[in-house]
């Protein structure tokens, strides 16, 4: 599984008046890969199912700035990656991290039979958690899609 995570404004608004920069933005990535076991209980055309187990977590976040038109580039390597400061806008990292960890996940989800056997619709919701350096990983993936 992978999601792309946005910062709130609540959450950057900290950071934000530390730097007493309005233009501070962030995001994040979350990876896990997961063994599962599924205990379904199954009816001829509505279902539910239990899932949970161990898995591999990886998180990763940045806290960017915004930099206006014409500001030069102070790092050489910029030109080095493609990016170019002084011809437009654009963002440079300031600051960013990320942890691995084992972790375990557990959830529910709900099947509906959609045509013949053994076609499903299911709707699962299923709560991650990972002990990551210095912020536990805690995450609620909602998923829709089909499966036979």
């Amino acid at each position: 599984m992978w999601n792309w995570l946005y910062a709130t404004d609540g959450a950057l608004q900290a950071v934000r008046d530390a730097t007493q920069s309005p233009n501070i933005g962030g995001h994040g990535d979350f990876v896990a890969l997961t063994t599962n076991y599924r205990f379904e209980l199954r009816g001829q055309v509505f279902g539910t199912y239990f899932i949970g187990g161990p898995g591999w977590y990886h998180r990763t976040a940045a806290l960017s700035k915004a930099v206006p038109a014409g500001t030069p580039c102070v790092n050489p390597l910029s030109a080095w990656w493609g990016v170019t400061c002084s011809g437009g806008t654009t963002t440079v990292t300031l600051a960013s991290s990320s942890s691995s960890a084992f972790g375990i996940n557990g959830g529910i989800g709900f099947t509906i039979r959609v045509g013949e056997a053994p076609y499903r619709f299911y709707v699962e919701s299923r709560y991650h958690y990972a002990p990551t350096k210095n912020v536990n990983t805690q995450f609620v993936a909602i998923v829709v899609g089909f499966r036979y």
